[in-house]
């Protein structure tokens, strides 16, 4: 029963990100990362597919610093198939010192929990972040990467300076889905 369980939750991990055959890559994450300066609204400009996101629209993720020292995450969509708004809270953990910009996240919700990477590889913390994940699973990974911006609707020179993070981390553009921003309701 306990391998059944496990595979289940490696093949639920494994749909809900990119499979790659190998293990996670090597990725340098940005020195000296400021949470305060990271904490506020993103909005999803750019991600690898996630069956969890499937269909959605309208991404945003709002960071709160919680009393704990945690991060209070509030990740929202709307879907697209049918118009219905959706939230979902999650908690993340800094792996190491207060200025390692390495988080361990939990989405306390969810039927199975476990603990995700979130890594960002660089933000400017004013308009673009890129952040990784990456799990390995035996001879296999699976792997999402996101672009978040400050605007909904990005400068073209701010994906740019997104994308330049990406190629120096030899992270895959070609499985980067644009996020659809259009018609959303009004920023609050």
């Amino acid at each position: 029963m306990l391998r059944v369980s496990l595979v289940l939750l490696l093949v639920g991990r494994a749909m809900a990100q990119v499979p790659f055959l190998g293990a996670c890559p090597n990725v340098q994450t940005m020195p000296s990362f400021e949470l305060e300066r990271y904490l506020g609204k993103w909005y999803e400009a750019e991600r690898y597919f996630a069956l969890f996101e499937f269909g959605g629209k309208c991404v945003t993720a709002n960071y709160s610093q919680s009393e704990n020292g945690s991060v209070k995450i509030v990740n929202g969509q709307i879907s697209s198939l049918t118009g219905i708004a959706s939230t979902i809270e999650g908690i993340g953990r800094p792996i190491g010192r207060s200025d390692d910009p390495k988080l361990s996240v939990t989405f306390p919700s969810l039927p199975l929990q476990f603990d995700a990477p979130y890594w960002i590889l660089d933000t400017d913390y004013e308009r673009f972040a890129v952040v990784w994940s990456c799990t390995n699973f035996g001879v296999f990974s699976v792997r999402n990467a996101w672009i978040l911006t400050r605007d909904p609707k990005p400068p073209i020179p701010v994906l740019e300076k997104a994308y330049q993070t990406i190629d120096r981390n030899n992270v895959s553009r070609a499985y980067l889905i644009r996020t659809d921003q259009k018609n959303c309701p009004a920023a609050g």
